[in-house]
């Protein structure tokens, strides 16, 4: 058992790890930037220490500072979160250097994944489908080899990519050079690593992932699949599960193919496979591997409320060396489950960051409504961050009472000082196209284009 844990992360994602550990009895260890020194999370943790300034590259990111407060307080383990250092296989390497265990995935198996091209190709070698597509490409000439034989459009992708970042889709010919060097560009800068890969672009997809749990014996079960389809520029809004655009044959293929993909790298602990379900066909709908997160997710929270299944306590008690607490047989999914993501952003104003004081807070609350979130009356959102202020997820024992429900808990939260994009998830959940299930990853594009441009 672990004594203690360091959480390498912020907001109210380490208020999600603060509260699984402290019902293991486990006690807690809080970072925070200087800029983050009256964020809830510091209060609830059991020791909190500041690791730098502001700019995450000198705090949260700062792996000297965090194993410093690992080593001092004399936590055993790190849990990451998500984003930051969660999908830093160095990161990984160096807590087993000192003897702290890494909640998560081997540093091998987050190297295998981390690379996109890299997962590709190992998903390729594994049987899970993939779309056609090349491996790491340096010039623009072996693109256009690859374009005569599956023709435009394509997509332009980071290898480390991740957050819509590093991606462009190029639809003609006359825009590639240009497209493919501000892809290496902006992959550079924002990953420090230019490399990009090239796949056949699948119009208007639904992107759909499949949620893992493993343990290091070779134990690996799904809990089902998330629709993350509603998300503009490649970043989501909304989830839900399970998706209803899938049929029971195709759930089945997924998620043998996501236990496949985690047996394939030994993976252990919680990650998800995401896929790209091409609907061109509407009888014979076919899916394709995109990535692989090793890392919980944003939206883990949908899954716990239709399997009953609390995902960050089995990551723990996983990393503890602990067998995986169910069997496939044991999952059972009841009922329909949304989440919203409720950001501080002005989505009148092309969902520009709105970081500022919280003047009032009130969550929501009721049966089949959960708020995961880090602010409170009085708390200033930093604009150095994500701008999310907290996940709303409601459960209903079909689709339309959740829609219902998330609608109801939306009018009931109340934050003001700052803007928010609960209105513009009002609008999406009374939108005839979202309330039929007729949608895709170009639902806010064809919707709601005015959101999309500046004014």
């Amino acid at each position: 058992m672990f004594k203690k844990v360091l959480i390498a992360n912020r907001g109210e994602i380490a208020i999600r790890i603060i509260r699984a550990c402290r019902e293991l009895g486990i006690a807690t260890v809080a970072v925070y930037s200087q800029a983050d020194s009256q964020s809830l999370h510091v209060s609830l943790a059991d020791e909190a220490y500041c690791i730098g300034p502001a700019q995450s590259s000198k705090s949260y990111l700062s792996i000297p500072a965090l194993i410093s407060v690992a080593l001092t307080s004399g936590a055993d383990a790190i849990h990451p979160g998500y984003g930051f250092l969660s999908e830093r296989a160095d990161f990984v390497s160096i807590c087993e250097e000192h003897h702290i265990k890494f909640i998560g995935p081997s540093a091998e198996a987050m190297l295998k994944m981390g690379d996109k091209a890299n997962a590709r190709a190992t998903m390729e070698a594994s049987g899970v489908p993939i779309t056609p597509g090349l491996g790491i490409v340096n010039d623009t000439d072996t693109i256009r080899k690859f374009v005569e034989k599956v023709g435009y459009p394509i997509i332009i992708k980071a290898t480390a990519g991740g957050g819509g970042k590093g991606m462009r889709i190029v639809r003609k010919d006359d825009e590639l050079d240009d497209d493919f060097n501000l892809c290496r560009s902006e992959a550079q800068s924002a990953f420090a690593n230019p490399e990009v890969y090239v796949e056949k672009f699948i119009e208007n997809p639904r992107h759909i992932e499949v949620q893992i749990l493993a343990d290091s014996y070779g134990n690996v079960i799904h809990l089902g699949e998330r629709d993350c389809s509603i998300q503009r520029r490649n970043q989501k809004l909304l989830e839900e599960a399970p998706s209803i655009a899938i049929t029971e044959d195709i759930r089945k293929k997924m998620g043998e193919a996501a236990i496949n993909a985690a047996k394939s790298i030994n993976y252990e602990g919680t990650g998800t496979v995401e896929f790209l379900l091409d609907e061109s066909d509407k009888k014979n709908k076919k899916f394709y591997f995109m990535e692989m997160n090793t890392r919980v997710q944003v939206e883990h929270c949908v899954t716990e409320m239709i399997s009953n299944i609390d995902i960050v306590k089995e990551q723990i008690r996983v990393a503890q060396g602990e067998k995986l607490s169910y069997k496939q047989e044991d999952v059972r999914l009841l009922g329909h489950a949304i989440e919203c993501r409720i950001n501080a952003e002005d989505y009148e104003k092309c969902f520009m960051p709105c970081p500022g004081l919280i003047e009032g807070y009130i969550a929501p609350g009721g049966f089949g409504t959960r708020v995961d979130s880090h602010a409170y009356t009085g708390y200033t959102i930093p604009p150095y961050y994500d701008s999310l202020v907290g996940k709303v997820i409601c459960w209903g024992k079909d689709r339309e009472e959740a829609r219902r429900r998330m609608l109801r808990a939306l009018d009931e939260y109340v934050i003001t000082g700052i803007k928010t994009t609960i209105g513009f998830h009002k609008k999406i959940l009374n939108n005839y196209n979202f309330i039929s299930g007729d949608f895709n990853t170009s639902f806010i594009e064809k919707n709601y284009p005015e959101v999309l441009s500046k004014k």
